[in-house]
């Protein structure tokens, strides 16, 4: 697990054999993450700054780097990230909060990715082969606190019964 970019001061987490430098602010999340049995690869607390270059070498990335002012994100092995995905989802209500997990027209709702890799990216000699390895998933970071209430609540065992989701901020 490394943070993404460098760019942001870190804490050493450590949970059982797993030990990193982690973003200050995304560190008791990567904490929980951990505590409730879950892989991650990289984490970022903000996209914008730690991206805040890009736009001197590649001008079109202007617009997104803006765009991810206040956004976090932690990337996942797949299997990983929808575990997670599934147990934030289920140690709450269905509220506005897990709309925004959920839903992709919901203000502000959280960016959730799979991304192919291809095995030679980085490795001229191989053939091109792609697998599906990342889940990442960006949110905004005033999602924080209650993403980690969740993960608490989930190792807990706390989890709330599945109800009707409040959909009024979509206008479902």
């Amino acid at each position: 697990m490394t943070s993404y970019g460098g760019t942001h001061p870190t804490v050493l987490v450590r949970v059982g054999s797993r030990h990193a430098q982690i973003d200050e602010r995304l560190a008791p999340t990567i904490r929980a993450i951990w505590e409730c049995g879950f892989d991650t690869f990289t984490c970022c607390q903000d996209l914008a700054e730690s991206n805040a270059d890009w736009p001197d070498k590649l001008p079109h990335m202007a617009e997104w780097v803006e765009s991810r002012r206040g956004w976090m994100l932690i990337d996942f092995p797949v299997d990983s990230g929808l575990a997670f995905l599934s147990a934030v989802a289920n140690a709450g209500p269905r509220d506005a909060f897990y709309v925004r997990m959920t839903h992709w027209a919901a203000p502000d709702a959280w960016d959730v990715k799979i991304k192919p890799m291809d095995a030679a990216m980085f490795k001229d000699d191989l053939p091109s082969r792609f697998d599906l390895r990342l889940l990442q998933v960006s949110f905004p970071a005033s999602d924080l606190p209650e993403l980690t209430q969740r993960l608490h609540d989930h190792v807990a065992g706390r989890s709330v019964p599945p109800a009707p989701a409040d959909w009024s901020t979509v206008g479902r």
